[in-house]
């Protein structure tokens, strides 16, 4: 007689393993950057509002509320946002943000964490002051996957910050340019202009681009190899 040999059972693959798989399958088809992942945007100069305005084109506020996370140093050095200033997009109101302020940089990433395991919200954006210890490879790795897995997007806003190393998928260096010119006034500032550096990316190359919000963001001019030097900088603090 022959043995039947015995049922071998599929076990499915973690959540946050299917994430990445998906994530891996978008960039082979070049969209990649509109996934649902850890995103990091350094401000050039603390006062700089290039990398709000930066984050806020990429956000989609039909998608569900913002979850806003700050620690007290960012709220007293770089102030907090103003909910009716912020981008009306396909909707008649501004985005219905949930703002939470904490008193530590710990607390953020704790609250990060809880926010992105619920998949009704439309995103999750942390302001972290400087280079606090909580902030480590591992935290931004636990970030990165929970984002992955229920498909929130996670922005981290960091001034006053180096580049240390980080599971961020794409991080960036924001600064701001001269805004373009107001077709109704003259004295009047126009549409602003931002100078966005990519210096670490999981899809794609680094580089340098003017970026600007029409409607989303838009990259013009990009130069190639100018992200060099934040590069060296990400690996002298790694």
């Amino acid at each position: 007689m022959h043995s039947t040999p015995p049922r071998q059972e599929h076990m499915p693959e973690p959540a946050t393993d299917l994430a990445v798989q998906q994530v891996d399958a978008a960039s082979a088809k070049g969209d990649a950057s509109q996934q649902p992942t850890l995103r990091e945007v350094f401000s050039e100069t603390v006062t700089d509002g290039a990398a709000l305005g930066f984050m806020l084109a990429q956000l989609d506020t039909t998608k569900g509320p913002i979850l806003w996370i700050s620690d007290r140093l960012s709220r007293r050095e770089a102030g907090v946002i103003c909910l009716a200033g912020l981008p009306h997009k396909n909707t008649m109101q501004g985005p219905d943000i949930l703002r939470v302020d904490v008193s530590k940089p710990v607390d953020v990433l704790w609250a990060m964490e809880q926010g992105l395991g619920c998949p009704d919200l439309g995103a999750v954006i942390g302001e972290i002051w400087g280079d606090p210890p909580a902030l480590d490879f591992t935290a931004t790795k636990r970030l990165a996957l929970r984002s992955e897995a229920h498909a929130v997007h996670a922005w981290l806003i960091r001034r006053a910050a180096h580049a240390n190393l980080s599971a961020a998928r794409a991080r960036w260096r924001l600064a701001s340019l001269p805004s373009l010119p107001n077709p109704y006034d003259m004295h009047a500032p126009g549409k602003p202009l931002w100078h966005a550096t990519l210096f670490r990316a999981r899809w794609g190359a680094p580089g340098d681009w003017v970026a600007r919000d029409e409607d989303g963001l838009q990259l013009d001019h990009r130069v190639e190899g100018r992200a060099d030097s934040w590069s060296e900088a990400e690996a002298r603090h790694g």
